[in-house]
């Protein structure tokens, strides 16, 4: 089993700076979220982190994980993982919740209605659990440098996205996906999950005190 996981959803984009839901479009880092990124590995560079030397690196595809995973100091540990993609929003996709209320959906909520045309929260939660499966089994996660199986027992590190992040957090406690909806999360913002008296807890969540300065 994994020592600890460590969260990190990817910086600022323009969607994400205005409330509008990306999923699988491919929308890029700003300026502002590139210096999230690489402020964020400032701080992961540090004590008591160092750089998390022996962890597993695991990012979603979409190019706005992969960008701050690359900035933040991890690109070249990384490895892809299609389970850590955002959630698909259908034909929700880039449209703002109060867009959707207003003209839609009148009190539309995406953990209780879903999205039409996209993926069921059920779905989303689906791909959590398998990545769980497999971080939580006995031969661990595929290393990078090889195709063999590591013993587990090591930090693992995964850039992703605002929900799907917020969905494995739910069910890594053990809750519904539905769960997710009270765990608010920013961008660039770092969370840690890891275990209290044998069972899966949270230590961090939602940490942005790295873009502190950046905000002067």
């Amino acid at each position: 089993m994994p020592a600890r996981i460590v969260l990190v959803r990817h910086g600022e984009t323009e969607w994400s700076a205005t409330g509008r839901h990306t999923g699988r479009t491919d929308i890029p880092l700003t300026e502002e979220g590139r210096a999230m990124a690489s402020a964020l590995g400032a701080r992961l560079a540090k004590a008591p982190w160092n750089g998390l030397p022996d962890a597993i690196v695991l990012t979603s595809p979409l190019s706005r994980a992969e960008e701050t995973c690359e900035l933040a100091g991890f690109g070249g540990r990384a490895v892809e993982r299609p389970e850590l993609m955002e959630w698909d929003y259908g034909r929700y996709e880039g449209r703002t919740g109060h867009d959707i209320r207003q003209s839609d959906h009148p009190g539309w909520l995406i953990w209780r209605d879903g999205v039409p045309g996209g993926e069921r929260l059920l779905d989303v939660a689906a791909r959590v659990d398998t990545l769980i499966g497999e971080l939580h089994s006995a031969h661990g996660v595929p290393h990078p440098d090889t195709t063999t199986m590591h013993e587990a027992d090591r930090d693992v590190v995964l850039f992703a996205h605002g929900h799907l992040l917020r969905i494995f957090a739910a069910r890594w406690l053990g809750q519904p996906p539905e769960f997710a909806q009270r765990l608010k999360l920013g961008t660039a913002a770092l969370s840690v999950l890891s275990w209290e008296y044998g069972l899966p807890a949270i230590e961090v969540w939602n940490d942005v005190s790295h873009l502190e300065e950046l905000a002067k």
